[in-house]
C-alpha cells in the first residue's frame, strides 16, 4: 500500500501538469481497448459476479461510456478563463487535489470503478484502486487499459485485497481524495475515518460516496398494469436484485392493488433462474455464500412481521449461491423489511390509501437514491416530482439502468454524499480552483536584459 501510494505521489506532478487535452486523448484510447474486449471483458463479469450476458454487457458498456465523458468533461472544464476586469488579469484554473484512493463495489464491478477512476484521471490526480474482493479481475482489465493506452508509470495502482487494505487508504496521510461506493455502514465509517486527523496530513480529505437504497414505486389506480408489471419486475429481480437502484417496495393505490399482485406473482413465476452463463438466465446467483445467508435471514425475519405471499422456486444443483425471488405484503411501515436494505431478490408490498398516503410511505426511509411513479395522471406525476425524495426519480419506466450522460446517478439522504456520477459536475468534485491575480498596468519599464 505504502509503494502504491508513494508511487501515485510520484507520478501525480507530472500527470497533473499534462495539458487536459492529452488526458482526455489517453483516456480515450483507454476506452476504445475496452471497447474491443467487450466480449470478453462480459464473459469475466459472468465469472466473477455471476451477471447474465445482458447485465454484464451493459456494465462494460457502461464503463466504456464513464471514461470517455470523464474526457469530454475534462476538456470542457479546463478551458483557461479570465474574469479580469479593467487593469488586472484574474486566470482562473482547475487542477487536480492529488493521489485518489477509488474503492470499488463487486456489482457493477467494471462500470463503476470506470466512472470514479476515469473522473479523477482526468480532473490530474492518480489513482490507486481498491477494488472488491469478489471481483478483482473484472478492475484489473481497466488497469490494464489504461496502461496500453500510455499513462505514465505509478499514475495507476492496483491493490486487490480486503477491508484491511481499504482502511489503511483511508486513513494514509498522503491520500487527498476518496472515492467509495458500497453499503452506508462501510461509507459511513471511511466518512469518520476520513476525518479524523492523522500525523503528517496537510489537508481535509474530500469523500465522495455513493451508499444504499430502499427504493420505492408508486403505482397509481390509473396506471397501465401491463407495461408497469415489465417494468417493476425488472427493477426488482434483474441481477437478483443485487443493484442499490433496485426496488424493494412497491406502493399500490387501493383501486389496483389486488390486481397487481396477481399479474406480478405470475410475472415473477415466470422468471428463469439458473447459471449467468445461459442467455436465457434472468434471475442468476447472489455474488457469494455470505450474501446468500444474509438475505435468507433477512427473509426469515420477514416473516415474523409480514406475509409472504409467493417465493419462487429453486431449481435443483445450480452452480453458485441462489436466493429464491419473493414477494411480502402487510409490511409494517417501520419495520425491518421496510427499513433495511436487504440487497437481494425480495419485494414489500404495501397498500397506500391515496397518492399523498403513498409518497409518505416512500419517503418514510433514511436512503434517497432511486424511486418511480406509474401513472397516466400529469397531476398526479407533478405531485410526486415535487414530493418524493429521491435523487433519481423515473415516470412510467423501470427505476435502473442509467445511462451516462443521460441521467446523472447518485442520491440523497443517506444514500449518496456528493454530485452525481455521469453528470456535469461530477469532476468538479476531483479538482480545486486557483485564481492568479495580475496588475496589468505596468509603471516603468523593465529593458530586456543583453
Amino acid at each position: 500500500m505504502q509503494s502504491a501510494v508513494a508511487a501515485a505521489i510520484k507520478a501525480g506532478n507530472h500527470w497533473r501538469d499534462l495539458s487536459s487535452e492529452t488526458r482526455s486523448e489517453l483516456l480515450d484510447a483507454a476506452a476504445q481497448i475496452l471497447t474491443q474486449q467487450r466480449d470478453e471483458l462480459s464473459a469475466w463479469q459472468i465469472l466473477e459476479a455471476g451477471k447474465p450476458w445482458a447485465e454484464a454487457d451493459a456494465d462494460v458498456c457502461e464503463a466504456i461510456d464513464h471514461i470517455r465523458y470523464a474526457a469530454f468533461q475534462a476538456r470542457r472544464l479546463f478551458k483557461a478563463g479570465n474574469i479580469g476586469k479593467g487593469g488586472e488579469s484574474n486566470a482562473w484554473t482547475y487542477h487536480g487535489v492529488g493521489p485518489a484512493a477509488i474503492i470499488a463495489p463487486w456489482n457493477f464491478p467494471l462500470a463503476i470503478v470506470s466512472g470514479m477512476a476515469a473522473a479523477a484521471l482526468a480532473a490530474g490526480n492518480p489513482v490507486v484502486i481498491k477494488p472488491a474482493p469478489q471481483t478483482p479481475v473484472s478492475a484489473y482489465w481497466l488497469v490494464q487499459a489504461l496502461q496500453k493506452a500510455g499513462l505514465p508509470a505509478g499514475t495507476v495502482g492496483f491493490l486487490p485485497g480486503g477491508d484491511e487494505i481499504g482502511r489503511a487508504l483511508v486513513a494514509h496521510p498522503d491520500v487527498a481524495l476518496i472515492a467509495f461506493t458500497g453499503s452506508e455502514a462501510a461509507g459511513r465509517q471511511i466518512i469518520a475515518a476520513a476525518m479524523t486527523d492523522t500525523p503528517g496530513r496537510r489537508h481535509f480529505k474530500r469523500v465522495i460516496a455513493e451508499m444504499g437504497g430502499k427504493n420505492a414505486i408508486i403505482v397509481d389506480d390509473d396506471a397501465d398494469l401491463d407495461t408497469s408489471i415489465a417494468d417493476i419486475v425488472a427493477s426488482a429481480f434483474s441481477y437478483a436484485g443485487q443493484k442499490c437502484s433496485a426496488c424493494s417496495r412497491l406502493i399500490v393505490l387501493p383501486a389496483v392493488y389486488d390486481q397487481l399482485l396477481e399479474k406480478i406473482i405470475d410475472a415473477v413465476g415466470s422468471l428463469r433462474i439458473g447459471d449467468a452463463a445461459d442467455p436465457s438466465t434472468y434471475v442468476g446467483p447472489v455474488i457469494d455464500r455470505a450474501a446468500r445467508d444474509r438475505i435468507n435471514t433477512a427473509v426469515e425475519l420477514a416473516r415474523l412481521e409480514a406475509r409472504l405471499i409467493y417465493q419462487a422456486p429453486l431449481p435443483r444443483e445450480l452452480p453458485g449461491y441462489y436466493v429464491a425471488p419473493g414477494i411480502f405484503t402487510d409490511v409494517k411501515p417501520d419495520g425491518m423489511l421496510a427499513q433495511e436494505e436487504v440487497f437481494g431478490p425480495i419485494l414489500a408490498v404495501f397498500r397506500a390509501e391515496s397518492v399523498e398516503h403513498a409518497v409518505e410511505l416512500a419517503n418514510n426511509s433514511r436512503y434517497g437514491l432511486t424511486g418511480g411513479i406509474m401513472s397516466r395522471n400529469p397531476r398526479t406525476i407533478e405531485f410526486v416530482r415535487q414530493r418524493m425524495e429521491v435523487g433519481n426519480l423515473y415516470v412510467n419506466r423501470r427505476i435502473t439502468g442509467a445511462v451516462v450522460g443521460r441521467q446523472p446517478f447518485g442520491g440523497i439522504k443517506s444514500s449518496g454524499l456528493g454530485s452525481k456520477a455521469g453528470g456535469p459536475d461530477y469532476l468538479l468534485q476531483f479538482v480545486q480552483a486557483q485564481v492568479v491575480t495580475e496588475n496589468t498596468i505596468r509603471h516603468g519599464f523593465v529593458p530586456p536584459e543583453t
